[in-house]
């Protein structure tokens, strides 16, 4: 029995259409043309039909608006328009050549033909299953992060630890999924994965050896997420860099600056960190007062400023505990250096601190208080009738800021 080739048996098929094309009559060439023309539009009629169904069922779909439900409705919809669209295209390559005579479905069910259908609706089986995995692993681990942020008696520490991890998990089930819906696909055209796997070990243990920092990165990251010693929303200081957490990757750490600028740094740098908004934080208000002024005096203004501030509904609930005294700091040149720090929610103690100083200038001034500043004062000696020069005697002084006077 002769086996003809598959470039063969297209040939004779074509040659076969073409053949019939030229021994229809006019009447049947513009029957023809007719119903591929009405083919076409039903096609295209039924594609709208379908996308603007897709895009109500989006708009349907259950859980909050957030986000994360248009990213996610977003790609099933984009994937389930693809699977239509390629299916509405295949059926209308096939039924557009049984209008002009070629059996299109008898090739694809016999031999080659046969075999190219198979194997094209089996991967194609293969990547959906892959897609839904991912999106199904994406809502499930969201929505148990989600419950465990409203717990009760979570909080925000809670809250912004889950941000933390969720990332994480999504990137490392995400790998996997893909991972083997790419070796399942590599077996479905015939590729050993065998040899794969063990060259993947292979090189995974040179990789290890060869990166040992990209290794140590990882674990470092891993320790400090299951540890919670920082999490993304916290203000962190980390090798001279300092900012708000804006995301953790597996490997490396992004912070964003007062000005805007993000450092990114690898966790392996992450040996000593400066978290400034873990679990509460501290305004340390240090200020100087005159040698004349009195010091209770100064304190109890102090402590009467942070009081008026708690009675503020703006700052209620940003001052958690009176003002705590630390007595005198120092002693200066030309001041007496008082400390005190008022306990504030993580993060509050900025805002809260520079409206005490604003408050606590004004109160001072009004209880007599003073606030020094450098004075500088000028003798000129005194000069006697005959040129000569007696003692030494202030006959002017001026007041002035020490960096203007000269």
């Amino acid at each position: 029995m002769e086996v003809t080739t598959a470039s063969e048996q297209i040939i004779t098929g074509f040659r076969e259409s073409w053949r019939a094309l030229l021994e229809l009559s006019p009447a049947a060439l513009g029957l023809n043309i007719g119903l591929s023309l009405g083919l076409a539009a039903t096609a295209g009629v039924l594609a709208m039909i379908v996308r603007r169904l897709l895009h109500k069922g989006a708009q349907a779909a259950p859980g909050p608006d957030d986000v994360e439900k248009s990213l996610r409705t977003r790609r099933v919809v984009n994937l389930a328009w693809s699977v239509f669209l390629t299916g509405l295209i295949l059926a209308f390559l096939v039924l557009l050549a049984r209008i002009w005579g070629f059996d299109l479905i008898g090739w694809l069910s016999v031999g080659v033909g046969q075999d190219l259908v198979q194997g094209t609706v089996r991967i194609a089986v293969l990547a959906v299953i892959t897609f839904a995995a991912m999106e199904l692993t994406g809502l499930v681990i969201n929505r148990t992060l989600n419950r465990l942020s409203h717990k009760e008696g979570g909080g925000a520490r809670r809250t912004a630890q889950l941000n933390t991890i969720g990332p994480l998990l999504h990137g490392i089930a995400r790998g996997v999924i893909i991972l083997i819906g790419a070796l399942m696909i590599f077996a479905e055209v015939g590729v050993q994965i065998g040899p794969i796997l063990a060259g993947a070990g292979v090189v995974g243990l040179a990789i290890g050896f060869g990166a040992q920092t990209l290794v140590k990165d990882f674990l470092t990251g891993i320790f400090l997420v299951a540890e919670d010693i920082v999490a993304v929303g916290d203000v962190v200081e980390i090798s001279g860099s300092s900012g708000v957490v804006e995301q953790m990757t597996i490997r490396t750490i992004r912070l964003r600056a007062l000005d805007g600028t993000l450092h990114v740094m690898p966790y392996g740098e992450a040996q000593i960190i400066h978290n400034m908004t873990k679990t509460f934080s501290y305004h340390v208000a240090e200020l100087g007062v005159s040698y004349e002024s009195d010091i209770d005096r100064a304190f109890e203004v102090m402590a009467e400023v942070v009081e008026e501030m708690r009675a503020d509904p703006a700052f209620a609930a940003r001052i958690l505990e009176p003002l705590e005294i630390m007595d005198v700091v120092s002693l200066g040149d030309s001041s007496v250096v008082l400390r005190g720090r008022i306990k504030t929610p993580p993060g509050a103690q900025w805002g809260v601190g520079r409206a005490f100083n604003r408050r606590i200038k004004s109160a001072w001034e009004a209880a007599g208080v003073q606030i020094p500043y450098p004075h500088l004062h000028l003798v000129a000696p005194e000069f006697k009738p005959d040129g000569g020069k007696g003692a030494a005697s202030a006959i002017s002084a001026m007041e002035a800021p020490a960096p203007g006077a000269a």
